[in-house]
């Protein structure tokens, strides 16, 4: 009995039109189109979830400052000043604590004024 492999390669277009669905014109319909505008958008997924860490630190150092400013210090003074003192917290860590807790960030920022002072 001859055997075709239709059911497989229908599933495996399939499989792929699934994941175009919502890419403009013929990028979502036809199968040829589709292959390459997946495998394009693969591309850019995995470069984006490079960036997307780049970003989220660059955030936090931009909230990290806003916040340090008004209490007399700048950014890089802050994280010498920590890396001084010995405290071991981090950009995302900080930039929470700049949001949530002002009492807690300025007690942070208040000891590594005192190791920049100490140098």
């Amino acid at each position: 009995m001859r055997v075709t492999s239709s059911p497989a390669s229908r599933k495996r277009r399939k499989r792929i039109l699934d994941r175009a669905k919502g890419f403009y014109g013929s990028r979502s319909k036809l199968i040829r189109m589709a292959y390459g505008a997946v495998a394009h958008a693969d591309t850019y997924a995995y470069i984006g979830r490079k960036q997307k860490k780049r970003q989220y630190r660059s955030l936090w150092n931009i909230r990290i400052n806003a916040a340090c400013r008004p209490l007399g210090i700048n950014y890089s003074q802050l994280i010498h000043g920590l890396k001084l003192a010995g405290v071991e917290l981090n950009r995302k860590v900080l930039a929470d604590l700049a949001a949530q807790d002002a009492a807690g960030f300025a007690a942070v920022v208040s000891q590594a004024q005192s190791a920049l002072a100490k140098v």
